[in-house]
């Protein structure tokens, strides 16, 4: 089968297009027929030895899938021809990858591949750290940083789909803003002096933070400003930069909390996690109040460019390989 190979740790240049042997299944493994798989930051760190799971050289990457069953264990609920959505978490870039059970799930028919290939990840993460995490009640308002990337436009969907009154994006620009809006946010506001205007409106209950820090700002400060009574901020990641500080007397004094939300270690420790919270949002995504927001596809023979779009801050939207 082809596939496509991290032969050395130069970056995203010099990944290979090679053929390989197709893989075999396990007995609690799926094997599936690629029809598209999700690009991430893992496969672009793991392009420069700097991922936390780095396999020995050379290997496939590609860590989310969508596809059809080719075969399945008799008792998995799967057959072949199935419409499957995958975390094979290695391998993914190829024709062809096998799925552990727990992490393979039914596709509904409304929804694409290149959808199915973006969508657990980013809404796993959303869903954990909103519902799980962060405890969301029906009513409350929620502020979303970084909210035209992946899992901002996740997190502005999950919400609204799971009962929050008011969802507010914030952006660096109007056009990213409007991208937001069209994801579901009710409206957006400039990273450029959002806490002023988010107090103003009479706060929120809780903050989506995958952003951290611009170097030299404080945006993690000003977010736990905008946090009324018993708000939560929910700390996902820090693709701004830089990693912020809490000053521990703004949680006490103004009685809020911050959340740490790292839903991949604490999945893979609970299996069927998983697969559970894929089953609490499936009738979501099937009506599309869960829809990923898709930006470019790329074949597999242009993984580097699609990786390459990533590093280089270009992309809107998820980005995809299409086979």
């Amino acid at each position: 089968m082809r596939a496509i190979q991290i032969t050395s740790t130069d970056g995203p240049e010099a990944v290979e297009l090679v053929d390989v042997p197709a893989p075999s299944r396990g007995d609690d493994q799926v094997l599936i027929e690629v029809k598209a798989a999700g690009v991430a930051f893992p496969e672009l760190l793991q392009s420069r030895g700097k991922y936390q799971i780095q396999p020995p050289l050379p290997f496939v990457p590609g860590a989310e899938v969508a596809g059809v069953v080719v075969e399945a264990p008799a008792d998995s609920g799967f057959a072949a021809g199935d419409r499957v959505a995958a975390l094979p978490m290695l391998g993914g870039f190829a024709e062809y990858v096998v799925a552990d059970t727990l992490l393979t799930f039914p596709l509904p028919d409304s929804v694409s591949f290149a959808e199915g290939a973006s969508f657990m990840f980013n809404y796993g993460t959303a869903y954990f750290g909103l519902v799980q995490r962060g405890a969301m009640q029906p009513g409350e308002r929620v502020l979303v940083h970084g909210a035209s990337g992946g899992v901002g436009t996740a997190s502005i969907q999950v919400a609204k789909a799971f009962g929050a009154g008011r969802v507010i994006a914030v952006t660096s620009t109007k056009e990213k803003g409007e991208i937001a809006v069209a994801a579901g946010a009710d409206e957006y506001v400039l990273s450029e002096g959002f806490k002023d205007e988010v107090k103003a409106a009479g706060g929120v209950d809780i903050v989506v933070d995958p952003v951290g820090n611009p170097p030299g700002g404080d945006r993690f400060t000003d977010s736990l400003r905008c946090l009324v009574d018993d708000g939560r901020i929910l700390v996902i990641g820090f693709t701004a930069g830089e990693i912020p500080k809490i000053a521990a007397n703004r949680l006490l004094l103004n009685n809020v909390s911050a959340v740490g939300v790292g839903w991949g270690a604490y999945a893979m420790k609970r299996p069927g996690l998983i697969k559970r919270q894929w089953e609490a949002m499936e009738e979501h995504l099937a009506s599309g109040a869960l829809k990923p927001v898709l930006g470019e596809s790329f074949g597999l023979e242009r993984a580097s460019d699609a990786l390459l779009t990533l590093d280089r801050a270009q992309a809107t939207g998820k980005l995809v390989l299409e086979l």
